[in-house]
């Protein structure tokens, strides 16, 4: 049934298509975002319109940015020997929100699933192993989710870097099977961190 008209019914559809939005949470952000200033509305549109035209990926460490390289990547404070490989830009900003790790990353936008037809091509996995060649890294901290694809794609990169002699390890099992990064907390992103184990 039509009770509000196309305008905001189109509203709250495009809404409830983002992740974690159901119906009635795509209802209220629709009615919040009409209730707003016009001002705020607009600034609101052009967020996400910019957000979307400018953003690319860092040519270093292929993270979300709208520069050429990120502010980790550029940032002098942080130790560029060693490289924390992870699966999306979400779980970067995961360990960063811990404030204790002072490496840099490597996102690798996605882990290696056969069953999804997604293969080491698929995944920013040449441009780690391209990196590792032209720059002086010391370890690499294996960092994907402790899913069965985020273990064979932490397995399948140890095994291609192994022949460099650069340090390798796998973050600990502080982080629980089946969890995604995003999702757990600063303690245990931590325990997992510093019980790295060499692989």
């Amino acid at each position: 049934m039509d009770i509000y008209g196309g305008h905001v019914n189109k509203l709250i559809e495009e809404l409830s298509r983002l992740p974690g939005i159901g119906g009635k949470s795509a209802q209220r952000l629709a009615f919040h975002i009409i209730n707003m200033p016009e001002d705020r509305a607009k600034s609101l549109s052009e967020a996400i319109i910019n957000a979307k035209t400018n953003i690319k990926f860092c040519k270093n460490c292929y993270t979300i940015t709208d520069r050429e390289i990120c502010p980790i990547c550029s940032s002098e404070k942080r130790d560029h020997k060693v490289i924390m490989v992870v699966e999306s830009p979400r779980d970067m900003a995961a360990y960063e929100r811990c404030g204790q790790y002072k490496g840099v990353y490597h996102v690798l936008h996605g882990v290696i699933n056969p069953a999804m037809g997604i293969g080491a091509n698929e995944i920013k996995l040449k441009e780690l192993i391209l990196r590792l060649e032209q720059q002086d890294i010391e370890e690499v901290i294996i960092a994907t989710n402790s899913s069965v694809e985020g273990e064979a794609t932490a397995m399948y990169i140890s095994k291609l870097i192994k022949p460099s002699g650069i340090i390798t390890s796998r973050i600990a099992s502080g982080v629980p099977v089946g969890g995604d990064l995003e999702c757990i907390d600063e303690v245990t992103l931590l325990r997992a961190l510093d019980g790295r184990i060499t692989i």
